[in-house]
């Protein structure tokens, strides 16, 4: 599929995973996040001043809880001009047997775009293959790339380009990992990964990063995986599709994120976590609340990141100018 398209074509523009796209694309969403998020300050209001998404419809499928994935869609869209339609399960026949194949050429129907989070990544897949609109990756189990998006512009917001710099992912090697790993070989920078042997990263997801140049390094020392590094990440012990064990939460014990790991970063490290956060456990709260910690500008830049990624699916081959001042 090339992702470079036009939505007016008959291939749509998906947003699936990171590595199905090209650096110079995922570079020009996050230029055009970061110039919608400056106008709209600017201004002191939250509509996009060129509307550009007046008049289309997003459909929201969510089959996992959701804070900041429903709330960031549905404010996005509404400040670009749009509207949002919630999808869940219990409102749809596909909750009652209907195909995915059957719902993606339905909704194509009657909306412009679709965001899934779903508990099975086929899922997400088999809609893009049958859906005639662009679908937007709003979380599977194994990836969550609009979270990545967000948290590279949060970075750059503070520290300037991500290019060259060392991050530290520390903790599960699930979802949110997979994606920083695909990232890494798209944005340049370094990644260490500290986990428990057996919750490692995936290691298809390791070797495609490698493969394409990335310097990408798997240790079970938090301490080797921190040193120096210009930020530190994070991420629940448990995640939704996960259970909890005394076994589980033992084995990430060595992992967690307190003043004495963040002391073997650098002295202006950032502290990262997609959220939410079980204080205690993941992170301590003198970390959490810390000068370090930017978990919240993290969270509000999932809003305007993926303005930037509903703009480059639905706006055709003029995406660009709206990240851009109108000059009229």
């Amino acid at each position: 599929m090339n992702a470079l398209q036009s939505p007016d074509t008959l291939i749509p523009r998906h947003f699936l995973d990171l590595k199905d796209l090209d650096a110079s694309t995922l570079r020009t969403i996050l230029d055009v996040a970061v110039g919608i998020k400056r106008m709209q300050h600017k201004r002191a209001r939250p509509l996009h001043p060129a509307l550009p998404l007046r008049g289309r419809a997003l459909g929201l499928m969510l089959s996992k809880p959701s804070t900041r994935t429903r709330v960031s869609f549905e404010v996005g869209m509404q400040q670009l001009g749009g509207n949002v339609i919630l999808l869940a399960p219990s409102d749809m026949q596909l909750g009652r047997g209907e195909s995915i194949a059957d719902t993606a050429r339905v909704l194509s129907r009657f909306v412009d775009a679709i965001v899934l989070r779903t508990g099975k990544t086929e899922n997400l897949r088999q809609l893009a293959r049958w859906s005639s609109v662009p679908v937007i990756n709003g979380l599977t189990p194994d990836s969550h790339p609009v979270q990545i998006m967000a948290d590279i512009m949060t970075f750059e917001e503070h520290r300037g380009p991500i290019t060259g710099r060392t991050l530290a992912w520390v903790g599960d090697g699930n979802n949110v990992a997979t994606s920083f790993i695909e990232a890494a070989a798209l944005f340049g920078y370094r990644l260490r990964l500290a986990t428990p042997p057996t919750h490692a990263p995936s290691p298809a997801a390791v070797a495609w990063a490698r493969s394409k140049g990335a310097d990408i390094t798997v240790t079970t020392d938090p301490v080797a995986a921190v040193a120096g590094a210009d930020a530190i990440i994070t991420d629940t012990w448990v995640s939704m599709s996960d259970k909890a064990s005394d076994q589980r939460l033992n084995a990430f014990e060595p992992y967690r994120v307190d003043a004495a790991l963040m002391a073997h970063a650098s002295p202006d490290a950032l502290f990262l976590h997609c959220l939410p956060a079980h204080i205690g456990e993941e992170v301590t709260e003198s970390v959490f609340e810390g000068p370090h910690s930017v978990v919240f500008d993290e969270a509000e830049n999932r809003l305007h990141a993926q303005k930037g990624i509903l703009v480059w699916a639905l706006c055709g081959e003029d995406w660009q100018q709206y990240g851009k001042e109108p000059t009229a």
